[in-house]
């Protein structure tokens, strides 16, 4: 049985970074291929970015969706 996951190295990794389905800020924590799939017979491998939000909780989204968030000048 192979791993289900590895992780992947990414530009913005533990810089602030915009999750633009959803809006939500926080700082790119981990880039991880991961194997999605719910059978043993056909894998589904798929990029997640795990970002930290400002309430210290980390959420998922695909690592496509994430940008460097827009520094704020105040």
């Amino acid at each position: 049985m192979s791993e289900r996951y590895a992780y992947v190295p990414h530009r913005l990794l533990r810089h602030r970074v915009r999750d633009i389905a959803s809006g939500a800020e926080g700082e790119l924590m981990a880039v991880i291929n991961k194997n999605v799939s719910d059978s043993a017979l056909r894998e589904h491998w798929m990029e997640l970015a795990y970002i930290r939000g400002a309430s210290g909780r980390e959420f998922t989204t695909t690592v496509d969706n994430i940008e460097p968030a827009a520094v704020s000048t105040v």
